[in-house]
């Protein structure tokens, strides 16, 4: 049993952690709130990242990362969300997905498709990670899912010749 009493081991966040977590957090907030990607940016550096907000105390970021995965999904939504889609069940449309799952699978995506100087299992866990921070049920196994369903298609291995 782990610290937040779930059945995984507990690693603290890292600064592109941090990152992720904020950009998911941050492509939630323009989903549903219809805010844009430059005020949302600015938002999150001046008052968020690393900093305190009603007491609790948010994480220091890799701020590049997090503007990056922010504004890739954003400029590349349009070729994420058919990937996503691909990867999906066929009776589960993108548009039922809860917006902060959406969010999660949209960045993972965008890392897999254009971190290649990142592993697969690093961006696979850490948004797995990142589920499990909002949900408690089966979303983490879903993101595990479909993003390894993504980076077999996007990353398969490379054959080892004899």
């Amino acid at each position: 049993m782990t610290e937040d009493g779930r059945n995984r081991p507990f690693r603290p966040a890292n600064k592109r952690g941090a990152a992720r977590l904020s950009a998911v957090q941050a492509l939630y907030q323009m989903d549903v709130g219809g805010t844009g990607v430059l005020e949302v940016v600015r938002e999150y550096e001046l008052h968020r990242l690393g900093k305190e907000i009603d007491g609790d105390q948010y994480r220091e970021a890799d701020a590049a990362w997090f503007r990056a995965i922010v504004s890739g999904v954003v400029e590349q939504q349009k070729q994420l969300d058919p990937m996503i889609r691909s990867a999906l069940l066929e009776d589960w449309p993108l548009s039922r997905i809860d917006s902060t799952l959406r969010a999660i699978l949209r960045a993972g995506t965008y890392e897999l498709v254009n971190r290649r100087d990142v592993p697969v299992a690093v961006i696979v866990t850490e948004y797995v990670d990142v589920a499990g921070a909002f949900f408690d049920e089966d979303e983490p196994k879903m993101v595990n899912a479909v993003l390894d369903r993504l980076a077999k298609k996007l990353r398969p291995p490379k054959k080892v010749s004899d």
